[in-house]
């Protein structure tokens, strides 16, 4: 009796000995949000701290543990972008990031930028569709042993970057994420018992077959196992599960840390469950009799990410609070907003790039206007982060019959996009992707005229797509659209908002 109750406690155990649960957390398209903030509501949110915290509960009991982030470190809060996103990779290093997938927004500054910021990083940079002089630029994948479990994970970056960040990737092939799929994976799920695509594709983006979105590499590529995604900054509460595939985003911002759970045996996935984690430092309880707002902390910070975190905050932090004037109304810079319509702050930008010049049309994209301004105080801070990017007024000399070139491509682009066009000194209408109408100071363009047309000089690069405004005669001011719009608010607005225009510019059917 007592011999088969060791025979059957050996095979209990050997059974157990291979069923692993690996935990992978992972953030995306944090655009410089290493700190945390305050929602609407007043609750303080995200910040590399509070995320770092949970991890570490987790590590605590769990050595099988992963950190990854989808692609875009770069880009959103000044602090940030005045230090090249060295606050970011060094409190990243410090959680012990596994790897980053390689974001469009890596590429928003010049190249020796993102290659000091691979060289900064203790974690790879993956992408396995990017080339350079025939060779992938980027790590395209690593394999990791977690728990006697061989994990892969391997990275894909939207081809879209070609046209989104033009002018600081026109030396590179984005090659077609599907295609370079099919040939690696295979060769992935032989060496590894989970294969993971960590991708800066975005879900559901209506690029009508141009380029890859994650749904879509899911559903042709057979043997992944996950896909951590992120791009289209997707707020989800549940997996998209594509041909038996699940595919997960963390939103954005580190406003929530996604967590799966893969439970692996015999060498198989044979569960994954998935959660969106509220990033939550402190929440709202009530108000004190002075009416401020009193805090329950939900989520205690990781000194040893929020210590280096603040010393890189004070760092220019008294020039970025610097007021420059104040505004009564609400400046409307919302993502969604600047990139299917016109906006009051959209316009503000375009009239300060014509004042400033002098030109008789000011054209910039969506994409480059990055938040809103509250009413209150208007900081450089504030300016900085609407126009993060440190793009340049750019003049050229266009016909008519090349002007209206831009009106017609822009036609085309789809709302949500960050090519959709802002104007100043003009209306345009279309319909079904078509151009309808266009006036220049309330005349129809005439095609002979020489036009004065400001830019910003990342379109004049050909940047989302504008590739007609390339090789335009013309010159770069050095004027930064960011000053420009401090100047603007001081001297012709008198530094107080009390409206602005928000008449639509663009109209669209």
């Amino acid at each position: 009796m007592k011999k088969y109750l060791i025979v059957l406690l050996v095979v209990l155990l050997s059974l157990f000995a291979f069923a692993v649960k690996i935990t992978v957390f992972h953030i995306n398209d944090t655009h410089g949000h290493a700190w945390s903030f305050t929602d609407s509501a007043g609750n303080i949110i995200g910040g590399f701290a509070t995320v770092a915290s949970i991890i570490d509960a987790e590590k605590s009991v769990n050595p099988n543990v992963i950190f990854l982030h989808a692609g875009d470190i770069n880009t959103g809060v000044p602090e940030s972008d005045l230090m090249n996103a060295i606050p970011d990779i060094f409190a990243l290093n410090r959680m012990r990031l596994t790897a980053v997938a390689v974001g469009n927004h890596e590429f928003d500054k010049p190249r020796e930028v993102l290659m000091k910021q691979m060289s900064w990083a203790k974690f790879p940079f993956l992408s396995a569709n990017i080339y350079k002089d025939g060779k992938p630029l980027f790590t395209p994948y690593i394999i990791k042993e977690i728990g006697g479990i061989k994990v892969a994970i391997v990275g894909f970056t939207t081809e879209h970057t070609k046209i989104l960040e033009g002018p600081n990737s026109e030396d590179l092939e984005f090659k077609n994420v599907i295609e370079i799929a099919k040939q690696l994976i295979p060769e992935l799920r032989k060496q590894a018992n989970v294969v993971i695509a960590l991708t800066h594709l975005g879900v559901g983006q209506g690029y009508s077959g141009l380029y890859t979105t994650a749904d879509q590499l899911a559903n042709e590529v057979e043997g992944i196992d996950l896909i951590i995604d992120g791009h289209s900054h997707s707020q989800m509460t549940q997996p998209m599960i594509v041909n038996g595939v699940p595919i997960v985003q963390a939103f954005e911002w580190g406003k929530v840390l996604g967590r799966a759970d893969i439970e692996v045996e015999n060498g198989k996935v044979v569960k994954i469950d998935w959660q969106a984690i509220p990033v939550i430092q402190s929440k709202v309880v009530g108000k004190d009799e002075a009416g401020k707002n009193i805090y329950q902390v939900v989520t205690k910070e990781a000194l040893y990410v929020k210590v280096p975190l603040d010393y890189f905050k004070k760092l220019g932090g008294a020039k970025l609070d610097t007021v420059i004037g104040t505004t009564e109304i609400l400046l409307d810079g919302e993502r969604a907003n600047v990139r299917s319509k016109t906006t009051n702050l959209a316009n503000l930008i375009a009239d300060s790039m014509l004042w400033k010049t002098g030109a008789d049309v000011a054209l910039t994209n969506g994409g480059g206007i990055r938040a809103s301004i509250k009413p209150g105080n208007i900081t450089i801070r504030d300016v900085l982060t609407v126009l993060p990017f440190g793009n340049t007024l750019y003049v050229l000399e266009m016909k008519g019959l090349d002007l209206i070139k831009v009106f017609e491509y822009a036609a085309t682009v789809p709302n949500g996009q960050g090519a959709f066009l802002q104007v100043a000194g003009a209306t345009w209408k279309s319909e079904g992707g078509k151009l309808t109408d266009v006036l220049v100071g309330g005349k129809p363009i005439d095609p002979e005229k020489v036009y004065k047309v400001v830019t910003n000089n990342y379109m004049a690069s050909g940047g989302d797509g504008y590739s007609m405004l390339k090789g335009q005669k013309g010159y770069d001011t050095f004027y930064v659209m960011a000053d420009v719009v401090v100047e603007y608010i001081q001297k012709v607005l008198g530094g107080k908002i009390t409206s602005y225009d928000d008449k639509p510019r663009v109209e669209r059917k």
